[in-house]
């Protein structure tokens, strides 16, 4: 075996190695294709090969590739800027912008906090976050996040900072039934800052869609309203995570755009840049920056490659693409042919507990029993299992936990915005391949384990 050198999420598993990509498939080496089922990590919105990205991309080259923030602005940042800021919630954003998702969180966070020490409250100085969450793998952005497994290793490092109950309507936390709720969940923020102290809190994060901690958890109707008004009851910012759901993944440009909802400031990531470029964003409504503005005049926060002009001329590009080829209405109208065909599905299979989403950001939960929603024992890797058998027959699809605890077992379904129908088609019936060959592997032993 020839050495290796780079390190990989699975030191002794074997990863193919990718030749080129062409709208929503990938090809390896061997001329082996790959339906892109996840869009990569929920971020190849607009496919691979777009020709109109590789022009900008290009052209943008030829100018220049890389300018320090604190000796010049571009062109492209300053345009990128704006066009956010008018797509956004209220059309009153600044840009902060960086390289990653997490490095997006975690500037919120720092603008959160420096906000109030700007206005005289340093005291205000916790960020609070739901318990079934995920916002990044920085220390920061860890901190903030309820995912069980990827805080296990770093605890002694983190702040406990989520403790609120998560919108989860298949495994209420709160013994709840839709409906009938009162959108307790929503509340438990209220009790939440009343047991800290309001003047101990900055901001509180949330994701409009639980990602990778959930398999696309959708809230409840009204859900986010509540939250909002909770929020400016007790004079705390919120920021909302659209790492994941942002730039039309949902059916909607922004995730937060479907409750009608302005948040203070949100995070941004994978299709600001359709997977073309390195590329994130902090936006901060005017009245989050106005005490900096007239303080400091400095957010305390920077990373070499922020502001980027190339690619802030990728993501401007695609925001472009996006607009022009109507990306937006498409994810909606495809999520919810896609939704259907997975519930056909969900019908013929047993293991599978609960398929939900919004837009092209799906998932699917599954289930020892139907009824008693038992999770399967970790051992047996259920989704693991799924998402490498499908991948064996060219599949790709994303993993996710499956219950509070961190235990359980789902995948998220989030193809490119400009997959057909017939690849629909076929993306689904790998997919019952795959699950249906797993459920047979796993059935004998599971009545023993169980």
């Amino acid at each position: 075996m020839k050495r290796e050198h780079v390190i990989k999420p699975v030191m002794d598993h074997h990863y193919p190695t990718i030749q080129y990509g062409k709208g929503v498939y990938l090809y390896d080496e061997q001329g082996k294709a790959y339906i892109d089922g996840c869009s990569g990590a929920v971020t190849a919105g607009l496919g691979h090969g777009v020709q109109e990205i590789i022009d900008a991309m290009m052209e943008q080259a030829n100018k220049v590739s890389f300018v320090y923030r604190s000796q010049f602005t571009s062109e492209p940042a300053e345009k990128l800027a704006a066009k956010l800021s008018e797509l956004a919630p209220g059309n009153d954003y600044w840009s902060f912008f960086v390289n990653s998702g997490s490095e997006a969180t975690e500037t919120a966070m720092k603008i959160a906090i420096q906000h109030w020490q700007e206005k005289g409250r340093p005291g205000k100085n916790k960020v609070i976050s739901r318990r079934m969450s995920y916002h990044g793998i920085t220390l920061g952005a860890l901190s903030m996040s309820g995912h069980v497994l990827r805080r296990r290793r770093f605890i002694p490092l983190l702040e406990d900072f989520p403790v609120v109950m998560p919108p989860y309507c298949y495994r209420c936390p709160l013994g709840q039934t839709v409906g009938n709720c009162q959108l307790a969940c929503a509340d438990d923020l209220a009790t939440a800052i009343k047991r800290i102290g309001a003047e101990h809190i900055a901001a509180f994060i949330a994701e409009p869609i639980i990602g990778a901690a959930g398999g696309a958890i959708v809230p409840p109707e009204g859900y986010y309203k509540r939250i909002k008004a909770i929020c400016e009851q007790y004079d705390i910012l919120f920021i909302a995570d659209e790492v994941m759901t942002g730039i039309a993944r949902t059916g909607a440009m922004f995730g937060m755009q479907h409750d009608e909802v302005e948040p203070d400031l949100m995070a941004l990531g994978k299709g600001m840049s359709a997977g073309y470029t390195p590329m994130a964003a902090t936006l901060v409504k005017d009245h989050v920056m106005e005490p900096i503005l007239k303080g400091s005049k400095s957010i305390m926060s920077g990373h070499t490659y922020s502001a980027n002009p190339q690619s802030a001329a990728v993501s401007l590009a695609v925001l472009t693409y996006i607009e022009m080829h109507q990306l937006v209405s498409a994810a909606e109208i495809k999520g919810v042919y896609l939704l259907n065909l997975l519930r056909q599905l969900a019908d013929g299979i047993e293991i599978i507990g609960d398929v939900r989403g919004r837009g092209l950001l799906l998932a699917i939960e599954f289930v020892a029993d139907r009824t008693t929603k038992q999770t399967f024992p970790p051992g047996l890797r259920v989704a693991s299992r799924i998402i490498e058998n499908a991948f064996q027959k060219g599949l790709l699809v994303y993993p996710a936990a499956g219950a509070i605890d961190g235990e359980g077992d789902a995948i998220i379904i989030a193809p490119p915005f400009i997959i057909s129908e017939s690849e629909m088609d076929q993306l689904v019936q790998i997919l019952s391949d795959s699950i249906r060959e797993v459920m047979a592997e796993i059935t004998p032993s599971t009545s023993e384990e169980i």
